[in-house]
């Protein structure tokens, strides 16, 4: 385990890799000279359990690799595994990997990494929003004999959630890049991969990765506000292509090229909006030329989304087209008109960028195209009314012909529904290239918090597409508001568009709702 300055959170984190019983020889944790008195509760811990050992780095490393290759180079037993102090193992995560290396003669083990989004005012009671971290690699329990043969195994960059066989990292010389290498997971990972290790998947949550937005100091992935973790991520993401090609695996060196479009690129274009003009234009030169170094044939494994935003930023050289590329980049994927067509009709991007080619739009299915709707939501105090927009989209949505739509506001700290309505669609009398649906939202009902905005549009041919809403900006939408309310007495309402472009809504109900949300934004100010 490696921490630095995490004095309120190292003690869960060792007491979770201690209790999970006689599978875990000893715990080693190797704190980065910590100054805020974390090297003392270590000490005080390891007091008590011998089966804890602290090292105590003499000068603060700048980063996470090397204290990791601190804790290689002291580990005695035959397994070892990565714990961060912020994170914590679940009950008997220790024990399922080493059955599961064992029994398969592994050189790792990997299971389920489960993301666990904590909110600034967390009590360690109320629910959090998990997610599982690629759960479609640990569906059920496989062996993968060499992972060229499986590989989606490259989009796992990360080094937690999974068991090392000691020998094999030592036999192949595999080391953490030393020093401040922001990523460093993505380059070891390159170099396990690249020694074609068998590896054992088992379906168990191993591994709980605890995100912490509000924390007064940022981790390396979370902190996104400079180019320069841009430039960090893609300097990792190159390296680790030349570790695969330099091993001759270039079945995987092209599947992680295709990962990098699908995950970071789209991830870093949703936020492209929120940075000022010298972060845009420094992004996208990184941006283009890292993608100048793909050959042709690595854009086509990737996702259509991801592989249109990246022939954008290639066929420009200069920043253009946010608001679509962001809509373009969330997820679910959603396309904002205007749809333009290249002079023999294919679609294309823009008129004046017809190389970048969408003609996938006319053969994908409809489940998974992008279609947008547009959301419109004016707070009332009686009936608040949703207003959707359906755009056309060459053709295929009214191919498909516009039935229905399910509408759902869905809790962002615990992930449940709390409003439910289901509105049909009509051709707009305004538009003949799209299709409007009205239903009531009553905002008493949902309660305090952040809800999204969830739909499932239904066709009459028979087929559903799950999305989200693009948030209509104008004249009076958009905006704080407080209603009268019987059940609450008042009602505070935001509407917001997410990073995404997304509708969401916020609720604080009654004065003492009212009270949270300017304790919160003056805490946001002091930040």
């Amino acid at each position: 385990m490696i921490g630095y300055n995490d004095a309120a959170h190292v003690t869960d984190a060792v007491r979770s890799a201690l209790d999970q019983g006689p599978a875990v020889h000893e715990v080693i944790a190797v704190d980065d000279c910590s100054t805020d008195g974390s090297g003392g509760i270590l000490r005080r811990l390891a007091a008590d359990d011998p089966h804890l050992r602290v090292i105590r780095r003499t000068a603060n490393s700048g980063g996470c690799g090397t204290p990791r290759n601190d804790g290689i180079d002291a580990c005695t037993s035959p397994y070892v595994m990565f714990l961060d102090s912020d994170d914590v193992l679940p009950p008997g995560a220790v024990t399922a990997l080493l059955n599961a290396a064992v029994a398969h003669g592994a050189d790792i083990a990997s299971g389920l990494c489960v993301r666990r989004e904590l909110p600034p005012d967390h009590d360690g009671r109320s629910p959090c929003r998990e997610t599982l971290w690629l759960p479609e690699l640990h569906d059920r329990p496989a062996v993968v004999a060499r992972p060229e043969r499986r590989p989606a195994l490259v989009r796992d960059a990360l080094c937690v959630g999974k068991l090392y066989r000691a020998a094999f990292l030592r036999e192949h010389a595999i080391r953490f890049p030393d020093g401040r290498f922001p990523y460093e997971d993505v380059v070891f990972s390159a170099h396990v991969l690249a020694a074609a290790p068998r590896i054992a998947l088992i379906p168990d949550a191993v591994y709980v990765w605890h995100v912490r937005r509000a924390a007064a100091q940022l981790s390396i992935s979370l902190d996104r506000s400079g180019a320069d973790n841009w430039r960090a991520r893609t300097a990792a993401h190159r390296q680790a292509v030349e570790i695969l090609l330099a091993a001759g695996e270039k079945r995987l060196a092209r599947a992680a090229r295709a990962h990098s479009l699908e995950h970071p690129l789209r991830m870093y274009a949703r936020e492209l909006e929120l940075r000022g003009p010298a972060y845009r234009r420094a992004w996208w030169a990184l941006t283009r030329a890292y993608l100048e170094t793909f050959d042709a044939a690595d854009f086509d494994p990737a996702a259509a989304p991801g592989r249109v935003i990246a022939h954008v930023v290639l066929a420009s050289d200069a920043p253009r087209d946010l608001p679509r590329l962001r809509e373009l980049a969330s997820r679910p994927a959603r396309l904002l008109p205007p749809y333009a067509r290249a002079a023999d009709g294919t679609p294309v991007w823009s008129p004046d960028l017809p190389q970048v080619s969408l003609d996938h739009l006319l053969v994908r299915p409809m489940r998974v195209l992008p279609v947008a709707v547009d959301a419109e939501l004016r707070p009332r105090a009686r009936a608040t009314r949703l207003r959707l927009r359906l755009h056309e989209l060459y053709g295929r949505v009214a191919d498909a012909g516009p039935e229905s739509v399910d509408v759902e506001f869905v809790d962002r700290q615990c992930g449940r529904a709390g409003l439910r309505r289901t509105a049909s669609f009509v051709r707009d009398p305004d538009d003949e290239d799209s299709w409007s649906a009205e239903a009531l939202v009553d905002l008493p009902a949902l309660g305090a918090g952040v809800w999204d905005l969830r739909l499932r549009l239904r066709f009459h041919d028979g087929t559903q597409r799950e999305t989200t809403a693009h948030a209509t900006a104008g004249p009076g939408l958009l905006r704080r508001s407080v209603l009268p309310s019987r059940r609450h007495g008042i009602l505070l309402v935001q509407p917001y568009a997410t990073h995404s472009g997304s509708l969401a809504l916020r609720l604080a109900p009654g004065l003492r709702g009212m009270a949270q949300v300017a304790r919160r934004r003056a805490a946001r100010l002091v930040h």
